[in-house]
């Protein structure tokens, strides 16, 4: 592998002030780690350096962490896990915003080791989250979607919130997407009143629809356990979901199923697009949350990244929004990843200059992932000998 991927002619010039606004390497590194790497080692090589690090996510797992870094409160509240287990999950708040992160309630990280539950696993945790942040007096609230265990359209999240739904026998349903195929009913009157007068800003970097090809169970489910035979069974639970709120809500609820987002994380996103969220990308609203723009403008030469800088890196994550950012303020943008997947020109057209691959120091994947850090800091001595020397 080349040494880094270029976008255009290289050239040396001394960048005063450093912002580090990368995502986290995942399975290695946190954003925030990443950002303490990368700056160690700039200053090895330049001491006296000014680097602002800002922790970046797209709205899936690391969000409140990003949020938190850039000075907002973690919270900390018991709620229930995605096989209804109680969990200890975090939201972060600034004022009277709140930032949520579905996946601190009913992510994939709170199923143990090798433990799928396509059918089963429910999203009530998640909505007992929103409750806490609205009981801490949240007038706004970027809910961040992705990295979910689970496919039951936010119904397990209406459920906390207030939302009834009942067999036709009047016993509510077996948590998860599965027991939605025996869903007779649907009462939304009870919603917890609070979300009527709220800012609500659904966050993600997925825009599929709920069901059907590219909806959540065949684009995702795979990756939560799904056999196909789950996914077939999972989308046409959430297609008859759909159509009980159609009863209940009107036409809105299949504009709702068909809308951008609503495939997000298991199909949340619709459960939120019902609550009455505006669907935004995610990184753009944690750009905005986050106090990018400001730091943009302090800064000479931005560093942004991720673990793989691949074709899912132009749709709608972290470093192609941090990228783009900088490019239309004409700051110059590096990025560096544990893996490198696109070309030059690729990266060119994506604002980023200049692409440092941990792989180009160590060729074994498995070592990067074990030693991210120190090679991670290496490579951040290459980019301040390139760039800032």
């Amino acid at each position: 592998m080349a040494d880094a991927a270029v976008s255009g002619t290289r050239t040396t010039r001394s960048a005063q002030r450093v912002l580090v606004a990368a995502d986290k390497f995942k399975g290695s590194l946190t954003a925030v780690e990443v950002a303490e790497r990368v700056t160690a080692g700039l200053r090895r090589v330049v001491p006296d350096l000014v680097v602002e690090a800002l922790p970046v996510a797209d709205g899936g797992d690391g969000t409140v962490a990003a949020a938190v870094a850039a000075g907002f409160e973690r919270r900390e509240v018991r709620v229930t896990g995605p096989l209804g287990d109680d969990v200890t999950a975090a939201y972060a708040l600034r004022g009277d915003t709140a930032v949520v992160e579905m996946a601190e309630a009913s992510g994939l990280q709170r199923l143990p080791d090798g433990v799928f539950a396509p059918l089963t696993a429910s999203t009530y945790g998640s909505g007992e989250l929103l409750r806490a942040a609205l009981d801490a007096g949240a007038r706004t609230i970027v809910f961040g979607v992705g990295g979910s265990a689970t496919t039951d359209g936010g119904a397990g999240m209406l459920s906390a919130l207030g939302a009834r739904f009942l067999k036709a026998d009047g016993e509510p349903p077996a948590p998860g997407g599965g027991g939605l195929a025996e869903l007779a009913s649907a009462d939304l009157s009870a919603l917890d009143p609070r979300l009527r007068s709220v800012e609500f800003v659904l966050a993600s970097d997925v825009d599929n629809p709920l069901t059907g090809p590219k909806g959540a169970p065949a684009v995702y489910g795979p990756q939560k356990g799904a056999s196909p035979k789950d996914v077939e069974r999972l989308d046409a639970a959430l297609a008859h979901f759909a159509k009980v709120l159609e009863g209940v809500v009107g036409p809105e609820a299949a504009e709702y199923a068909a809308s951008p987002g609503a495939g997000a994380a298991g199909g949340i996103g619709y459960g939120a697009l019902l609550l009455g969220a505006v669907f935004r990308p995610g990184i753009e609203v944690m750009l905005d949350v986050l106090g990018f723009a400001a730091a943009l403008e302090r800064a000479d030469l931005v560093i942004t990244g991720e673990g793989s800088l691949d074709e899912q890196t132009l749709h709608g994550k972290a470093p192609a929004g941090v990228a783009a950012a900088a490019r239309a303020a004409d700051k110059e943008v590096v990025a560096v990843c544990g893996r490198l997947a696109l070309p030059p020109e690729v990266l060119g057209r994506a604002g980023i200059r200049w692409a440092y691959a941990l792989t180009d120091l160590e060729p074994d994947v498995a070592t990067c992932i074990a030693d991210a850090g120190p090679i991670l800091e290496r490579t951040a001595e290459r980019i301040a000998r390139d760039f800032l020397s």
